[in-house]
């Protein structure tokens, strides 16, 4: 597949200077201490034994270029190949496809929403949305785009058709009354099995009693808004979230809490089961399987608690994840979830930055892979990409986005056997 890569022009100056002040801020907010940054937090820095200096990591407000691309990097099981996509994208992390092709993803520090569109064998990115807050949240209906950012809600009807000249969205955020906290407060979100609209709503805190009306849990909606239900509860945050492709059943993915040490409490992949919807996955109190808080005490923290179906390492930010349904990839991999961990910054020994796979057991459990490694140099100390989602091609291949370098790698296979004759 011959690809050529284009940034629209209308990623102009104006662009790169508000993408630059934004990011700045968001940086500048990530190097404040915990409990500075939230009078509601409850993290004790000096029980954590961690170093107190460790910090968020800022990602660049401007475009990488192609030759800086980190591609050749990645290391795949064998079969497998890494080449870029698309590149151009400052922050890219959600991905989702429309109807006729066109790709959207989503940002959280640089405030954009990028549209990717395949013609003649060349890969055009360009700029349909900026200046938001936070716009990690994509989902794709009828053809209608929804853009979630932190509590605005926007949809943009037949956006397909509309890409050159963007109209105003319709505005659905009175609707969706989403609270305005930052922290955790970026989504991912999904139209479930039941046509649905799965939104995620984080702890707005590192650790602290959120009110569990309004933090801390997954909730669904109509696609208007309404008739809002909460289906999961004691989810500090989700960035990742599919159905099984046979049981329908949810799985999502969340980050542990901080300043509770380097090794844990581990980040979570977990199931909601048949008959579990309204069920608690712990936090505050609880964490991975079965580990009271350290900070914040109860008793019996994890009674009646759902365990993960796997553990996702120490501080590794497990977030975007998908299930494969396609054919282009070998029988194992069938029905298994492949999940992105954008790696550590709370931690001395960075871990993560790669892409994993889940496998899921008939326990219900699901046994935990490598798959995309290599942007982690473990004898540095240093990493090379941060993969934040994962998106499954029509043609079976997946598209991984790196917020780091604003691009999305697009992993093949072909068989070792017939790739050698």
């Amino acid at each position: 597949m011959k690809l050529t890569h284009l940034i629209a022009r209308k990623a102009g100056v104006a662009c790169l200077v508000f993408a630059s002040t934004l990011a700045a801020s968001t940086a500048a907010m990530a190097q404040r201490p915990p409990t500075q940054m939230n009078p509601l937090d409850r993290s004790d820095l000096g029980r954590s034994k961690q170093d107190p200096n460790l910090r968020g990591v800022p990602i660049p407000a401007t475009v990488t270029p192609l030759d800086k691309v980190p591609v050749d990097r990645i290391v795949l099981p064998a079969g497998f190949k890494a080449e870029v996509f698309a590149h151009g994208m400052p922050g890219a992390r959600t991905m989702v496809q429309g109807p006729k092709g066109t790709i959207f993803v989503g940002s959280r520090q640089v405030g954009r929403v990028y549209a990717v569109t395949q013609k003649d064998g060349k890969v055009e990115t360009r700029i349909i949305a900026q200046g938001l807050t936070m716009p990690n949240g994509l989902a794709i209906r009828d053809g209608s785009l929804y853009v979630f950012a932190i509590n605005k809600v926007f949809r943009y009807d037949g956006i397909e058709d509309k890409l050159d000249h963007i109209p105003q969205p319709v505005d659905l955020s009175a609707a969706f009354n989403l609270p305005s906290d930052t922290q955790h407060g970026w989504k991912f979100v999904a139209f479930g099995p039941d046509g649905k609209l799965y939104v995620p709503v984080g702890a707005n805190c590192n650790v602290c009693e959120v009110n569990p009306a309004t933090h801390a849990h997954i909730r669904r909606y109509n696609p208007d808004g309404t008739g809002m239900e909460i289906v999961a509860r004691g989810v500090r945050n989700t960035v990742g979230f599919d159905w099984h492709p046979v049981t329908k059943e949810l799985w999502f993915t969340d980050n542990g809490r901080d300043w509770a040490g380097d090794n844990g409490p581990e980040d979570e992949f977990n199931r909601l089961g048949k008959g579990q919807e309204g069920a608690s996955f712990g936090f505050p109190y609880c964490h991975a399987n079965g580990i009271p808080d350290q900070d914040i005490h109860k008793p019996f923290a994890c009674a009646g608690v759902v365990t993960p179906a796997a553990l996702m390492g120490p501080h590794t930010a497990a977030l975007g994840m998908k299930f494969y349904t396609g054919d282009m990839f070998p029988a194992k991999y069938k029905n298994a979830a492949f999940i992105a961990r954008h790696g550590s910054w709370n931690r001395s020994d960075r871990i993560g930055y790669d892409v994993v796979v889940a496998i899921p057991q008939k326990s219900g459990k699901a046994k935990v892979e490598p798959f995309l490694t290599g942007l982690l140099d473990v004898k540095a100390n240093s990493f090379h990409g941060r993969p934040t989602h994962v998106m499954q091609m029509k043609d079976g291949s997946l598209l991984v986005s790196d917020e780091l370098p604003g691009v999305l790698y697009r992993i093949s296979y072909s068989s070792p056997k017939l790739a050698s004759r």
